[in-house]
């Protein structure tokens, strides 16, 4: 008997148990269903009122595109934000290039003003797509790549023509006495003292006192001193064991340890020292040994103009001689 009652409670538990799944089914198919129905009269209220122009319908109508147009707005606007700093930068960017290749043509000697002029374009017409906002920021960005290509390359090449330019501005290329005629050369000679062959270690150049003596080229002044045989002289320092040397100064006016400039003036024609008359004496000495001049002043005469300061006039064919 008990039996019977325990297998009655089986059967009554397992059926409740699947009535239970049933009714959980039900539920989530009449979920669905009204789900359905709701979307799809949702969906046929809001087409209705839209078409008969329904005010509640019409001011949600208006709201929803009201938000997805300052979404775009706010989109357009981020993106524009982005573009404007992008060609800020490239602006900066290609004023930084203008101003370098100003200062390379100069230093390559070349107009700037042939540098500005905007090459010809043209060809045939072969339309395309628009540009989208994607490819545009593509193309902006290859043209900073390339603008800060450019810019390194105008960089360097500043860099070795400034180099250039102060190697031959260290180089004593500039005649020391502009308009003076030429008196002795670099060479043996019979010395006008003496009257004995003698090397004569540098050029002469014949003016009248006071004329202005320029440096041949930049450098330090490493000799300012009153000698026996040069007296008034002055050597300045060019670096790479370069040394010139101005004799027989009637006046200085630069130091010791001053730093000149390529054409300064550093003196005055004077007749100082072992002389028979006023001029200059100019000597290049490379690591101690006299050169001759005439060669550092032949391969300056195409480097540029030399300064204009005009003599006082040449001595009056006077050939002073050391």
């Amino acid at each position: 008997m008990q039996l019977i009652i325990t297998d009655a409670w089986l059967i009554k538990s397992r059926a409740f148990h699947l009535s239970g799944s049933r009714l959980l089914l039900a539920v989530l198919a009449a979920s669905l269903t009204l789900m359905l129905v709701s979307a799809g009269l949702y969906h046929w209220v809001f087409l209705k009122g839209a078409r008969e122009g329904w005010p509640v319908i019409g001011t949600l109508v208006r709201l929803v595109v009201k938000d997805e147009v300052a979404q775009q707005d706010r989109f357009m606007r981020e993106n524009i934000e982005v573009m404007a700093k992008k060609l800020g930068e490239m602006q900066a960017k290609m004023l930084q290039l203008e101003s370098l290749g100003e200062r390379v043509s100069g230093l390559a000697g070349v107009n700037p003003a042939e540098i500005r002029i905007k090459p010809g374009q043209g060809g045939r017409l072969v339309e395309e797509h628009d540009l989208t906002m994607l490819e545009l920021q593509s193309t902006l960005q290859e043209l900073d790549r390339l603008a800060s290509q450019r810019t390194d390359a105008m960089t360097l090449l500043e860099s070795r023509l400034f180099d250039q330019k102060i190697r031959k501005m260290m180089v004593p290329t500039q005649t020391p006495v502009p308009n003076a005629s030429l008196g002795s050369v670099f060479g043996w000679r019979i010395d006008p003292i003496t009257g004995h062959s003698a090397l004569h270690t540098g050029l002469d150049f014949p003016a009248t006192p006071g004329t202005p003596i320029y440096a041949a080229a930049g450098g330090v002044v490493v000799t300012q001193e009153y000698q026996a045989e040069y007296g008034n002289m002055v050597e300045v320092d060019h670096g790479n064991n370069l040394i010139s040397r101005y004799a027989h100064a009637s006046k200085v006016f630069v130091k010791k340890g001053d730093l000149i400039k390529h054409g300064q003036k550093i003196a005055e024609v004077g007749n100082t020292g072992r002389s028979t008359g006023p001029h200059l004496h100019f000597e290049v000495l490379v690591q101690g040994i006299p050169q001759d001049p005439q060669k550092f002043l032949n391969a300056g005469r195409n480097l540029g103009p030399q300064p204009t300061a005009q003599m006082g006039g040449v001595a009056g064919a006077s050939l002073a001689q050391r």
